[in-house]
């Protein structure tokens, strides 16, 4: 089976359409690893378009946040603002759904969902401590996780945690994609990058489609239209920084 496994789309609506029209027909089934809302100016659009196409999704912590204003203490000012502002625009019936997400870890098939750390669905996974402490607290051979907006992510393999750090493409203006094969014996711990909000220094919508049969795992990274992006963020008077964000993938 193909599956198309995405995490972190922050309400952008533009990266999301280009998403969708470079995966068309090209998987069997979606995952999404949670913060749907958040950040963007297209809340509303980007839960229809996730119902509509993804059955399992696991909630992210701006999930949370913005259907019930829970854990805004721990965001900074423009992401509590644009929490607050989406909540207030949420249509009802987004908001059951959002409210209604499971935590992870969600066992789905062979992998293991999760947002976060399957520890901690809060916890950013970004060093390979908290990996081999994640590995030995587990025993699942496959776990997929977002929210660091990240691609790439760790594999343990003869007892040795290897950072998946070259798994991006090279941050080019134009698509491309990076295999990783994915070997007898060995553990991963997954990131499909963000969809919406990349933070690794690569601004193109990031996705990962993953190829049961073959053990294979493509990272994909695409350009959308960012000018339309960041001018509906600033028409919709939420705060100029994640406007400004996005162009550096940071």
């Amino acid at each position: 089976m193909r599956v198309l496994i995405y995490s972190d789309i922050h309400a952008n609506w533009e990266a999301l359409q280009a998403v969708h029209e470079a995966t068309a027909g090209r998987y069997d089934a979606s995952v999404c690893l949670g913060d749907v809302v958040g950040y963007g100016a297209n809340p509303n659009e980007a839960v229809a378009w996730v119902r509509a196409t993804t059955p399992d999704v696991i909630r992210g912590n701006h999930d949370r946040a913005c259907a019930g204003l829970h854990g805004l203490e721990w965001f900074n000012q423009s992401a509590a603002t644009a929490a607050r502002w989406t909540h207030a625009r949420l249509e009802e019936g987004a908001t059951d759904w959002l409210n209604a997400l499971p935590a992870g870890p969600v066992r789905w098939h062979e992998l293991s969902l999760v947002h976060g750390s399957p520890l901690n669905e809060d916890e950013y996974l970004i060093d390979p401590a908290q990996a081999a402490g994640v590995f030995a607290a587990t025993t699942e051979a496959s776990h997929w996780f977002g929210h660091t907006h990240v691609q790439g992510g760790f594999a343990l393999a003869d007892d040795q945690v290897i950072v998946l750090g070259d798994a991006r493409p090279e941050a080019d203006s134009e698509g491309g994609h990076t295999v990783l094969q994915l070997q007898p014996g060995a553990r991963y711990l997954l990131n499909p990058g963000s969809v919406g909000q990349p933070r690794d220094g690569d601004w193109r919508a990031a996705f990962a489609l993953l190829d049961e049969e073959a053990g294979r795992v493509e990272f994909h990274r695409i350009p959308y239209d960012l000018s339309s992006a960041q001018a509906r963020i600033l028409e919709a008077g939420l705060p100029p920084q994640l406007a400004r964000r996005l162009a550096k993938g940071k």
